[in-house]
């Protein structure tokens, strides 16, 4: 159970455990999607984590039955969630820099709004931002509603990481750059299936890109990309959170 208590605890009065995951959601205009995602971080045990949700709705989704069911859930198990409005939107990159700002953990997962995180999934990642000492790890989402769409030329360029993870820069007609199809569709699930996965539960990859379920070391992270300039972003209406779905 690690540290979540059991629901044979929840009339108890408990402490907190301290977080050393903050789990950043910004989230606009989608009350099934995010009590979806909220379910899924329900699912997780170790290590402990905080739950910070940045609502840019018109009409607060975040207050939605369906969302606060979820957050009295997690707030039942011990988990620390914070319900923030911010507005006006100015993009998703000032958003997630807000959220970063509300931040304290040495860890940060920016998890989409639509994202259902499997059990076991958020100590994964943590356990391999560890053991790789690295500024951050992803976990590719998967469309489930391509599990019958195998699509092997895109895995071609899969590449386990020998040795320790260090920098690679990746641009257009580089070798790196031809692996963006990697995490299209369900290709990660197919290759789980055709790859030995060590005990450890995980295996490092290299990667083009990667987005929905990123853990960052929070220091590196600000140093690299935290300095706030997209607080200086006006004001628009165009500005939405991801319309993928995945799972």
């Amino acid at each position: 159970m690690g540290d979540r208590r059991g629901s044979d605890e929840w009339g108890a009065a408990g402490s907190v455990a301290p977080a050393a995951v903050d789990v950043l959601i910004a989230t606009a205009g989608r009350v099934a999607e995010l009590a979806v995602t909220l379910a899924g971080l329900a699912a997780q045990d170790a290590p402990p984590f905080r739950v910070i949700v940045s609502d840019q709705s018109a009409d607060g989704a975040s207050a939605a039955p369906a969302v606060q069911a979820m957050v009295r859930v997690l707030r039942a198990q011990g988990r620390e969630v914070r319900m923030l409005r911010h507005l006006p939107r100015r993009g998703l990159a000032e958003h997630r820099q807000f959220l970063l700002d509300e931040s304290a953990a040495e860890a940060v997962l920016y998890l989409d709004d639509d994202v259902w995180l499997e059990p076991g999934a958020l100590a994964r990642v943590s356990d391999a931002l560890d053991t790789l000492g690295c500024g951050f790890v992803g976990m590719a989402v998967q469309g489930l509603s391509f599990l019958d769409d195998d699509r092997p030329a895109q895995r071609a360029r899969f590449e386990p990481w020998q040795g320790p993870v260090v920098p690679e820069r990746v641009r257009r007609g580089t070798p790196g750059f031809d692996r963006w199809p990697l995490h299209n569709a369900a290709n990660l699930v197919h290759l789980a299936r055709d790859t030995p996965i060590p005990p450890r539960g995980w295996l490092a990859y290299k990667v083009a890109w990667i987005g929905a379920c990123v853990l960052y070391r929070r220091a590196a992270l600000w140093m690299s990309a935290g300095s706030g300039s997209g607080r200086r972003l006006h004001p628009t209406t165009r500005a939405r959170t991801s319309s993928r779905s995945g799972a």
